[in-house]
């Protein structure tokens, strides 16, 4: 991996009742980490040194982590990444996050197991810029979801979502930022994504994904719909094409520089769970929002991989 690049892998889920909500980033050179963005600006920076387990859970039980650990706790295998007490592997048929962590600032344990079986691997990277800087990669854009916790206690099925991000050097360095959403029907699931570039002129991608076996299939972008700001003051817009119907369910994330949300609204005709993002990466480079970022974002020197 180059220096100043990235990896991340990011499943969301849903659980069937509503009730619960799941969001976990596993980085490695955490493109939102203020103490990476220190490193590059003084050098040619290691992202090994900076790794992390992004967890949020919504619903009753509420929790956030995101403690970053240096290059001896991260392990890579083909199959496997390990990053100190937390890994995700995968086992030719499913894969299965095991988690260890604790929230910041209040020190609550989040510890259990999430399995995310895949129903579509379409497993094709998309360029986000001309010069292929960045890729996306969607491993499993439906997946069946199955959260087994102890602390909190907790135990729940659901819908999910699970893709790849790569990148060669900072996002901030090619982006504003980006709007991204996705809406899953019990038949299909349509994503989203649309960077605003700095140099590039802006296309936005939009794919649609229903069974297994069938590549993905392009969609046209369905109307915007402007979203008010968030409480950071974070702007966004999504696209669905039954605006009258689309309604908040939850606000998941609020943070100075990302915004992330829940919605209803319909997908080829029916029902519909919509999530969304807001980036401002503009903000993320700001040094008074990177200031703010460590209170959320402890960093330690871990010890081995798999090591508490």
């Amino acid at each position: 991996m180059n220096p100043g690049g990235y990896a991340w892998w990011y499943l969301d889920a849903l659980s069937d009742d509503g009730a619960h909500g799941l969001c976990i980033i596993a980085f490695i050179g955490s493109v939102f980490s203020p103490y990476y963005a220190a490193a590059r600006r003084r050098r040619a920076a290691d992202p090994r040194e900076h790794c992390a387990f992004n967890v949020v859970l919504s619903g009753r039980h509420r929790r956030w982590t995101m403690t970053e650990r240096t290059r001896q706790a991260l392990r890579v295998t083909p199959d496997a990444l390990v990053i100190g007490p937390s890994s995700l592997r995968w086992d030719g048929h499913a894969y299965r996050f095991e988690l260890e962590e604790r929230g910041c600032p209040l020190p609550r344990a989040l510890r259990g197991t999430v399995r995310v079986t895949p129903l579509v691997e379409p497993r094709v990277a998309y360029a986000l810029d001309r010069a292929q800087h960045h890729l996306w990669t969607p491993l499993a854009p439906r997946a069946r979801v199955e959260v087994e916790l102890h602390a909190p206690a907790l135990h729940w099925s659901g819908a999910g979502y699970l893709d790849g991000n790569r990148g060669e050097r900072a996002l901030e360095q090619d982006f504003h930022g980006w709007q991204w959403s996705r809406a899953s029907s019990p038949s299909a699931t349509a994503v989203y994504y649309e960077p605003r570039h700095r140099a590039d002129a802006d296309w936005p991608l939009a794919l649609g994904f229903a069974a297994a076996g069938h590549a993905p299939r392009a969609l046209e972008l369905p109307p915007r719909l402007p979203l008010g700001q968030s409480r950071w003051r974070i702007r966004g817009h999504l696209r669905s094409d039954a605006p009258q119907s689309t309604r908040l369910l939850a606000r998941t994330v609020d943070a100075p520089f990302y915004a992330r949300s829940l919605w209803r609204t319909r997908l080829d005709g029916q029902p519909a769970e919509l999530v969304h993002e807001s980036l401002d990466l503009d903000r993320f480079a700001r040094r008074w929002v990177q200031y703010l970022l460590p209170f959320r974002m402890p960093r330690r020197r871990a010890p081995a991989a798999g090591a508490r």
